[in-house]
């Protein structure tokens, strides 16, 4: 308590203080709090007082009733033999004990002690009190996801075909696909959440100056060249590792030079414009061969060799040819996407899947005119049209990669899902969502990842479950934006099936006790901030995986909801499951309202 003092008494040397400078105090002791909760208990505190403003004891009550928490008295209780101090044995039986750190020694109780005691004396007595015990419990470390994946700790010297890579949809979108704005932030975004493959819809624009929109539609335009420069900003920020531009090209010669010209002028030593190691390549480069490379996604004239041939000379003028046949993931999108105005053309019709078929037949027969300056900054991910498993098995070169709509790869899946895993074991495979998502809703990516698609994309704009499965994905390896795969999705002669999972399970025996909740948010629509909360664990991974359950409903306490649950689950491929803990209010019998939630790899969890 005199510690406490200490600290508090300043503030209350004129006898009183309100609510804003109880805020701020609080926060003088270190301790994060919501300012609702705290609202809410400040008017409690207050009673039916005439005043808004309270004495040192009342401060005193507020700070217990807001940190003292039931749940750490008990633990706090059982290793402390006195109930007032735990030595520095204590702290390593509770390390032991519940939180399995079975290398606990006398060097780790003291680094706890000297980062999370507030009390000096306690501190150079090598204990800890219940207030150091609270801020602890209360810390980082304590965390359900595990200390030692929060860093990038897994080998970065595969292929990167034989990496999960975080990818994002008409990255320029901030809303819908049809009329919404599109706007430099969606890149900014994505970048600083470590997305490393973003898409970039390129147009003729005026005075020559190509343009990034959502063709055939309303959405708004941005400069191509303002797109680099911001890329060129941001590139690197969340992540060291490599990062693919996707272009879905749709300019004249003329502006693919200027593109290409924009590439390397911006992007200078970070673009990469020539092969690491041997010209002749037979296998993908590493995530870590690459660090801080920009790569550029895009259909190509001939091979990565003759490119390399023709570095260092200018081939502006020069333009090559490419059948549709061996053509790009772009074209075969475009036809997917629904268009807001037609220009006269007859093909470009309103998503018609009846009516699809023709134009693209005719398609098929076009030949697509590419610069060559643009062609050459191709390496090692050249853009192919998908044709078929048994094609791409016996054409496709490992540099060469494709992109396959959300409809079609769900038939894949569904019907064909060994030689999916067996094509997404040796080429990157890109999976975007369906042209009639007109308001940038989600697929469910986790059934793509079931099979190794490498990019599946979304639209990282969308709030949602599908956005919720991408961020726990990828917080995975530091969230450097590059997971690997499980060996039974990159080794070459793997019989894996998600619906089938046979010899390839390694059943996990997973137990949650949910204990209790902490200033949840309060509910939107509830006056009295007595939320009536319930927690939802959900399991995503192969079907037969997938499960949902639910916790009790504790009524009118959002503050310090007390569970006290176990549930158990059995994970039979725990290298693809992800694990969401979902908070709702129960509102009615039938509904709930969202409150907040946390998504994570069932192998990254931390015991304890």
């Amino acid at each position: 308590y005199t510690w406490f003092l200490s600290i508090i008494q300043d503030d209350f040397r004129t006898g009183k203080i309100d609510l804003d400078s109880t805020m701020k105090l609080l926060e003088k002791l270190h301790l994060s709090f919501d300012f609702t909760h705290v609202k809410h208990v400040f008017k409690k505190t207050l009673d039916k007082r005439k005043t808004q403003m309270i004495n040192i004891e009342d401060f005193r009550a507020i700070y217990r009733a807001l940190v003292h928490r039931q749940e750490f008295h008990e633990l706090f209780r059982v290793y402390s033999s006195n109930s007032k101090i735990l030595a520095d044995n204590d702290i390593i039986e509770f390390l032991k004990k519940e939180q399995h750190e079975t290398g606990a020694s006398e060097m780790t109780a003291l680094e706890i002690i000297l980062k999370y005691e507030p009390i000096e004396e306690v501190k150079k007595r090598r204990q800890m009190s219940f207030e150091g015990f609270t801020r602890y419990m209360s810390s980082e470390e304590c965390s359900v996801f595990r200390k030692d994946h929060r860093t990038v700790y897994q080998d970065m010297n595969h292929p990167l075909c034989d990496y999960f890579i975080s990818s994002s949809h008409n990255t320029y979108l901030i809303s819908d696909q049809l009329v919404g704005p599109s706007h430099l932030w969606g890149y900014i975004s994505a970048l600083l959440k470590a997305c490393r493959c973003l898409e970039i819809d390129c147009w003729d624009g005026a005075n020559n100056e190509p343009i990034v929109y959502h063709g055939h539609t309303l959405t708004s335009k941005i400069l191509f060249r303002s797109v680099i420069e911001v890329i060129d900003k941001y590139a690197f920020v969340a992540s060291d590792y490599p990062l693919v531009l996707s272009l879905e090209n749709h300019c004249n010669c003329k502006q693919q030079e200027v593109m290409a010209d924009h590439l390397e002028r911006i992007l200078g030593e970070k673009l990469l414009t020539s092969t690491v190691g041997d010209t002749e390549v037979t296998e993908l480069p590493s995530p870590e061969a690459l660090k801080f490379k920009v790569l550029i996604k895009n259909k190509k004239v001939g091979t990565i060799e003759e490119g390399m041939l023709r570095r260092g000379l200018d081939s502006h003028g020069e333009t090559g040819e490419i059948s549709d046949v061996e053509n790009m993931s772009g074209e075969e999108e475009a036809e997917e996407k629904p268009p807001l105005y037609t220009k006269s053309s007859p093909s470009k019709r309103k998503g018609d899947p009846r009516t699809s078929a023709p134009p693209r037949k005719k398609a098929k027969m076009r030949k697509v005119k590419i610069a060559i300056a643009l062609s050459d900054l191709v390496v090692y991910t050249k853009s192919m049209k998908f044709v078929s498993f048994e094609h791409s098995l016996d054409n496709q070169k490992s540099y060469e990669n494709n992109s396959i709509g959300e409809f079609r790869a769900q038939k894949f899946v569904k019907y064909s899902a060994q030689e999916f895993v067996s094509h997404t074991s040796r080429f990157i495979t890109r999976i975007y969502p369906k042209g009639t998502r007109a308001t940038s809703s989600n697929y469910n990516p986790q059934e793509f990842w079931n099979v190794g698609c490498q990019m599946v994309a979304l639209n990282f704009q969308t709030l949602g479950v599908q956005m919720e499965l991408q961020h726990g994905k990828f917080l995975d390896n530091g969230g450097c934006g590059y997971v690997l795969k499980p060996e039974f999705l990159t080794n070459r002669n793997s019989t894996f099936s998600p619906y089938d999972v046979g010899c390839y399970s390694k059943p996990l025996s997973l137990s949650i006790r949910l204990i209790s909740g902490y200033q949840l948010p309060p509910s939107n629509l509830s006056k009295t901030n007595k939320a009536d909360p319930l927690v939802q664990i959900e399991i995503y991974g192969v079907p037969e995986d997938q499960v949902k359950k639910k916790s009790s409903v504790v009524r009118s306490n959002a503050m310090n909801p007390r569970w006290d649950e176990t549930f158990s689950f059995t994970i039979q491929i725990p290298e693809l499951a992800l694990i969401r803990f979902c908070v709702k209010d129960e509102i009615s019998v039938v509904t709930n309202e969202f409150l907040g939630q946390f998504t994570l790899p069932v192998n990254s969890l931390s015991k304890g």
